[in-house]
């Protein structure tokens, strides 16, 4: 088996329940959708064989599996992850996913982004992009009652984020939380 990766790199997860742990993504390349915020360039990658994806997440690590978790985005990454193809054995696994895909039952947390009107997955966390979509978010707050966790986090488009939009929306439905993407705002990957 082998995958289309986009890169592999250390840093911290900074959106979401785990905002500030020690992290190594692994963006995967291509997606099923074609979101205008996406922050993968889906023509850039190398194709990567599990062994070789655990060789560097075992480097990049240090071998330190007990305190840094590995997550998996994209693109979509349940395009490429399969069930039968564990990778990272002994780390915490994390996926970002649009939920149209479902998910490989070694992965041990699920943030779901949906995109769509229908997701095939139970996520554990539901982040969504902010742009006034109130319907479209409070449908999943209701479809999903049982979610640990709701983010929300402002749309960045042209440089600009809608701050007081999104503050507005969790202040009206204080069920959600805020989530910042903390990467940016500090300059780190």
């Amino acid at each position: 088996m082998t995958y289309k990766v986009n890169e592999i790199f250390y840093s911290i997860q900074a959106e979401g329940k785990f905002s500030g742990c020690p992290a190594i993504f692994v963006r995967f390349s291509g997606c099923n959708l074609n979101c205008p915020w996406c922050d993968t360039d889906h023509e850039q990658y190398i194709t990567m064989t599990s062994k070789e994806i655990d060789k560097e997440v075992d480097r990049l690590s240090g071998g330190n599996y007990q305190d840094i978790m590995v997550v998996f985005t994209g693109g979509e990454p349940t395009l490429q992850l399969k069930d039968y193809d564990i990778l990272c054995k002994g780390y915490f696994k994390a996926i970002e996913t649009n939920g149209l895909s479902s998910v490989p039952k070694w992965i041990q947390w699920i943030t779901c982004s949906p995109k769509t009107d229908k997701i095939v997955i139970k996520p554990d966390e539901l982040k969504f992009v902010y742009n006034n979509n109130n319907d479209f978010i409070l449908k999943y707050y209701k479809e999903f009652p049982e979610c640990f966790y709701y983010f929300i986090q402002p749309l960045e488009f042209d440089g600009e984020m809608n701050i007081k939009e999104t503050v507005k929306f969790i202040k009206e439905h204080p069920q959600f939380r805020l989530s910042l993407q903390y990467h940016k705002l500090i300059g780190i990957r």
